[in-house]
């Protein structure tokens, strides 16, 4: 089987005259122009020797390196991007948080779907990496919230069916305009190493460099080349097999906090860029040190690079063996640094939470909203440890503030509201840890960690919390040093895409259906050729050429009717979707080749309608109540009724669904058009953003977009011509499906004055039980 030996071998290398080494210390191969260097120079083979000692030609802030970054990389043609929002499954549904810059254009554009927005591009990508929650503020270099500086390039061969084609550049170019970009500062490139380390991800992968200066990782460049096939010729680090593909992405990511840090040379990267917060929290907290202490401070911070949980087994140990180094007492050396440490992670957590409310995720207990809950909770829980008394909601402000967020208010209240939630689930939280003690104290065992988890998860008591009061209890606790990351673990994936399974190879083989209903929503009548019949247990599925019939989607069921021949009539009872190919459900067997005239259930088609088209008029009317930050979180359309859920992040109140009712009837009685177009993705994206998700993200480099007034979707429903037409909506309940979710119920048309009357007979039948007038 092959290895990636010859992948690394660019022109690049030999013209600059580079030599390939191995490190004694860790073991990875490295480039150099350094005839004298050994070690690779990345921790722990090496420390930070950049601290105090930058090496550049000035130092710069966060807005400044920025635009070195963008400006360098502009001006040697990429197109420069605005970023996507830190809530990557806006626009993809195998992720939650954006974790790269190469998120914003996966799947769509890596697989070749779509045209990327630029080519080549550069992006500078606000990320949040929870998994690198436990490192915060003890490393020294680790932040959860960061923002990727990328450039990236898309490739492929030519006369490929791809949205782009032909070569823009590979991986010699990418390391030049990398060690370019490095000499922009003065650097010294006898000083930078490339390490080795080939990337998987996505079931792609590639070659890839690390790239390191001053014991720093810089930047890291990947080129990826390579998918996931059984029988490919390169086995990579995941076990698998890969295979060299017709597509080729270059991936790149700076650390914009860490080019930050580097050009500043302070002892942790927190100083450089959070340095008025930093100064706010130490003075707030009546943190000081001698001239001594910072001295010590400053020579540990070098050694950080060695406590990364990922690498230790014991971090402890680990910090034990710095203070051996250093010479002094452990002890002394952790109360002096566990404060700072928390400070630091303060500061961070702070960050990160005015991204994700900024960004207006809602906290709950799923998704994206149990992220930002569980940052908020262990902040505050590091808030008081250290003795910070400034109101949470005023420390995450600093940081929004900074940011450039408009929505200050909103986060405010979200925070506030969420510290008030969070007291009142400690109180109750705190009989289960002791009823959980009592059970354990009469073992040899330990609290399981999977029982920590579950006491966090569903009562926000922190680990540390548990320990004490168990041990009050005479039970005994193991905290792992990552067990922020292991409960992160639990929900830092998105929805998985379920396996199709197998079908007919008939069906693989037979053209899309011409899906006749985004030509005319109003026709219930059509006429078609059967394609072909596929026996089933229960009847038939019977594919045409064309075709009225809207297939289950989106929350919206399907349509039902009859397809007819001149001697026999079928029943349509149900209609699905397989790759563009629509199957309908019938009782009998129309026969193959036959002429079929297709009739709908056209009360059916019309009601769905009236709701399909009310779910957007609820969804702009509640947004208009409740605030930008309200998004669908899930929706069904019925004959009767539908529902819509939004996020929230309080109770629905009685004046709030009176509110949304009267806006929502608003736009009725205004009778604007529904309107659809088919603008090409990007564009759309450009225009409206993310929010054109909020029911689904579809495929394709041309999408559909539906606008009801100034609700702005992606959608591919099927919607009556006006709002006007809906007659009247009604709210018929409220509930909270989950923390940060909830649900609200209603009614359209025929439908709404159903259920009014309804209600009112219902006013009446109490009325006349309690023998008062309904007026009253």
């Amino acid at each position: 089987m092959s290895d990636l030996t010859e992948a690394y071998q660019l022109d690049y290398f030999a013209a600059e005259g580079f030599d390939r080494r191995e490190c004694p210390s860790c073991g990875a191969n490295f480039w150099t122009r350094d005839a004298d260097r050994e070690l690779c120079g990345e921790p722990p083979c090496e420390e930070y020797s950049f601290v105090d000692d930058p090496g550049l030609d000035g130092a710069y802030s966060l807005s400044e390196m920025r635009e070195e970054f963008l400006d360098y990389f502009e001006t040697n043609d990429h197109e420069r991007i605005e970023p996507y929002p830190v809530a990557a499954n806006r626009w993809r549904e195998d992720v939650l948080l954006t974790q790269a810059s190469i998120y914003d254009f996966q799947p769509h554009v890596t697989s070749g779907a779509s045209p990327p927005p630029g080519n080549p591009l550069a992006v500078s990508q606000p990320c949040i990496r929870m998994q690198d929650i436990d490192n915060v503020g003890k490393t020294g270099r680790h932040t959860m919230a960061f923002e990727m500086m990328g450039h990236h390039a898309f490739n492929a061969d030519d006369g490929t069916d791809y949205a782009y084609e032909g070569e823009v550049y590979w991986k010699d170019d990418c390391v030049e305009f990398c060690e370019g970009f490095f000499e922009r500062f003065g650097v010294d490139l006898q000083e930078l190493t490339f390490i080795e380390d080939p990337w998987v991800g996505g079931g792609n992968a590639g070659p890839a460099f690390e790239v390191i200066y001053r014991g720093a990782e810089l930047a890291t460049l990947v080129f990826m080349s390579m998918e996931r096939d059984p029988d490919g010729d390169y086995e990579m680090k995941d076990g698998n097999r890969y295979a060299e593909m017709d597509r080729r992405v270059v991936d790149t990511g700076y650390g914009l906090e860490r080019w930050t840090w580097m050009s500043q040379g302070t002892p942790t990267v927190y100083e450089a860029i959070y340095p008025e917060a930093i100064e706010f929290l130490k003075d707030n907290a009546g943190i000081e040190h001698t001239d001594e202490e910072a001295a010590l401070i400053g020579r540990a911070s070098k050694l950080s690079g060695k406590l990364d949980i990922d690498d230790v087994d014991d971090f402890d140990a680990a910090r034990r063996e710095i203070a051996d180094e250093l010479g002094v007492d452990a002890d002394r050396l952790t109360d002096l640094l566990e404060p700072l440490e928390d400070i630091y992670a303060v500061a961070d957590h702070c960050r990160t939470l005015a991204y994700m409310f900024g960004d207006e995720i809602v906290p709950s207990n799923v998704g994206t909203g149990y992220l930002a809950r569980m940052v908020l909770r262990r902040t505050k829980r590091l808030v008081d440890r250290v003795g910070i008394d400034a109101p949470l909601d005023e420390l995450v402000d600093m940081q929004a503030e900074r940011l450039g967020y408009e929505n200050r208010d909103l986060i405010r209240d979200v925070v506030r509201t969420e510290v008030r939630q969070y007291r009142e689930t400690l109180d109750r939280g705190r009989r289960r840890v002791r009823q959980l003690a009592e059970e354990y104290a009469d073992t040899d065992e330990p609290v399981p960690t999977d029982e920590l988890i579950e006491l966090y998860d569903s009562h926000g008591i922190q680990p540390d919390t548990v320990a004490e009061i168990a041990d009050e209890e005479g039970a005994a606790v193991d905290v792992p040093d990552d067990f922020y990351g292991l409960v992160a673990a639990r929900h830092d994936g998105g929805t998985e895409t379920a396996t199709a399974t197998e079908t007919d190879d008939r069906l693989a083989d037979l053209p899309e259906t011409d899906r006749l209903y985004y030509d005319d929503q109003q026709r219930t009548e059509f006429e078609a050729v059967v394609l072909d019949v596929f026996d089933r247990e229960d009847g038939c599925d019977v594919v045409l050429d064309q075709t009225m019939f809207y297939p289950e989607g989106g929350g919206q069921p399907p349509d039902h009717g009859t397809l007819s021949t001149e001697e026999t009539t079928v029943e349509v009872t149900d209609v699905q979707i397989h790759d563009g190919v629509v199957l309908h459900r019938t009782d009998g067997d129309p026969g193959k080749g036959e002429f079929v005239r297709g009739q709908l259930d056209a009360d059916r088609r019309r009601r769905l309608m009236r709701h399909h088209t009310a779910t957007h008029v609820v969804g702009y009317a509640a947004r208009e109540v409740l605030g930008d930050h309200v998004r669908q979180a899930g929706a069904q359309k019925g004959i009767d009724s539908a529902r819509l859920d939004v996020t929230h992040y309080d109770r629905i109140s009685r004046a709030d669904v009176e509110a949304i009712e009267r806006v929502a009837n608003e736009l009725v009685r205004e009778n604007v058009s529904v309107t659809q177009s088919w603008p090409d993705r990007n564009d759309a994206e450009s225009e409206y953003g993310f929010d054109l998700y909020q029911g689904g993200i579809p495929p394709g480099e041309a999408i559909r977009i539906v606008e009801v007034g100034s609700d702005v979707q992606a959608c591919g429903g099927t919607h009556v011509a006006r709002t006007g037409d809906l007659g009247a909506v009604k709210l018929l309940d409220t509930e909270p499906v989950q923390d940060g979710v909830e649900r609200l119920v209603f009614a359209a048309g025929d439908a709404a004055l159903t259920a009014t009357h309804r209600e009112e007979n219902a006013l009446y039948d109490a009325a006349t039980v309690l023998d008062v007038d309904p007026r009253d």
